[in-house]
């Protein structure tokens, strides 16, 4: 059987509205035929748990056959997957249309689908993905909510107890103002910025409107200083905690009620630029997968731009204001969901603009994985994962370390401290070093 295509690979709409999608005895003939292709191929054995945790399995096996597998075992195998999608994008060469036509983070997409309408979705999960509840009640109650949060303090042994999260993994701290209220702040653009004229919504995120918000104040001023005009929304979550959680019915209709939102801004001349590469995927990829031929949610698509991909955009549509001299070594975490847009390393493109500047790339995962790596029962297999990301970022000693994940940068700092090596005090998005080249 041949590997590979001449064809592009290509991604199938989401059946969740379909009943058969969820049929568990075809669920379980689908995750065996899939797990049989990867058992024989194996080229995923180093990406994450999932898959060596599948190959010992069925290794392990009375007959070493996929078919010995239990309902437990399958279920190890979809708990492990942290839907990074780098199987799909980077390694698997049975991805449609192959005739195999494999696509394993929707088959485990599919799994918890199934296993949240049976209402087997925990309560932490669940919690968890209510991102904006817990970011309006974080920003209101945030010297209580970081106190509670905080890093070896003595309120996380009970989180730990009582919700499963390790007391050991970082969790953000919370503002106590929103990004998206903070628009009287954002500056006119520079009239004499290259690109005067060019309007940006930049999409809070949850992330980036309820917790870090370095980068979307970094993004500002660069983008203004450049003559963008730049305005800040957040109508709401995305939704990609709830997408892991297979709570897709939740996703589709914030696709919907945020495309809406957007649509009005498209029609004025904006671009849509969302804070977190978590978010890009999901407006760009994602939502159309789940609601195929919904005009709106289309059209946000294409106008939407990834932040690193839009200041590369501009440097080449318009030129930038010239930047400063940098000279330093930058150890560049290409994040697992910048990496499944398809684009290329823009952080790379982004941090090349700066003169001096001398970026390194790292293309391993940082084991993070969302919220499925601070639970307590995945935090040592996210720091065991992350590892080999983080020797490579530190191999050549670089001045500063930066990732597009907002989650991964924490993790890797971590990670880093497991291994011996003294971490840098941020790892944050590329954004705030050009930023800092602009001396901003």
């Amino acid at each position: 059987m041949k590997e590979g295509s001449l064809e592009a690979p290509m991604r199938r709409p989401i059946a969740w509205e379909d009943e058969n999608f969820y049929d568990e005895a075809a669920l379980d003939q689908e995750l065996r035929r899939v797990f049989d292709i990867c058992h024989g191929c194996r080229r995923c054995f180093n990406l994450c748990n999932s898959f060596p945790r599948l190959f010992d399995l069925v290794d392990e096996s009375p007959n070493e056959s996929v078919e010995d597998l239990t309902a437990s075992d399958l279920k190890a195998v979809v708990d492990d997957c942290t839907l990074c999608d780098m199987c799909f994008m980077v390694k698997c060469p049975y991805v449609p249309p192959h005739e195999f036509d494999l696509d394993f983070p929707h088959l485990m997409l599919r799994y918890r689908a199934v296993e949240h309408r049976k209402g087997q979705t925990g309560f932490a999960d669940e919690t968890l993905a209510n991102t904006d509840r817990n970011g309006k009640l974080g920003a209101a109650l945030s010297g209580a909510a970081n106190f509670a949060t905080r890093q070896g303090g003595i309120l996380r042994g009970a989180m730990q107890a009582t919700l499963g999260i390790d007391k050991r993994a970082h969790l953000p701290a919370y503002e106590d103002v929103p990004l998206a209220n903070k628009q009287a702040l954002v500056p006119p653009p520079n009239p004499d910025g290259p690109a005067f004229g060019r309007k940006v919504a930049i999409y809070a995120t949850c992330f980036a409107n309820f917790n870090d918000q370095t980068p979307g104040e970094a993004a500002i001023k660069v983008l203004t200083h450049n003559g963008v005009a730049v305005q800040i929304h957040y109508p709401e979550c995305c939704g990609m905690p709830k997408f892991e959680n297979g709570d897709l019915g939740a996703v589709a209709g914030a696709a919907e009620r945020v495309a809406a939102y957007f649509a009005p801004l498209i029609d004025e001349g904006f671009e849509i630029v969302p804070l977190t590469t978590s978010c890009s995927l999901m407006l760009k990829f994602e939502w159309p997968l789940l609601q195929p031929g919904h005009a709106q949610i289309q059209r946000l698509a294409e106008n939407t731009y990834d932040l690193s991909q839009y200041v590369v955009l501009l440097a080449k549509e318009t030129g930038l204001m010239p930047i400063s001299e940098m000279q330093a070594k930058i150890g560049v975490h290409f994040a697992c969901h910048a990496r499944a847009q398809n684009m290329g390393p823009k952080a790379m493109e982004l941090l090349k603009l700066i003169p001096g500047a001398d970026p390194k790339l790292t293309d391993r995962c940082s084991g993070h994985g969302g919220k499925w790596g601070i639970f307590a029962e995945h935090f040592d297999t996210a720091i065991k994962v992350g590892k080999p990301a983080a020797r490579q970022l530190a191999k050549d000693k670089p001045d500063l370390m930066v990732s597009e994940c907002p989650l991964a940068g924490p993790h890797l700092k971590q990670v880093l401290e497991s291994v011996g090596t003294p971490p840098p005090e941020r790892i944050g998005h590329p954004i705030e070093v050009l930023a800092r080249a602009y001396g901003f």
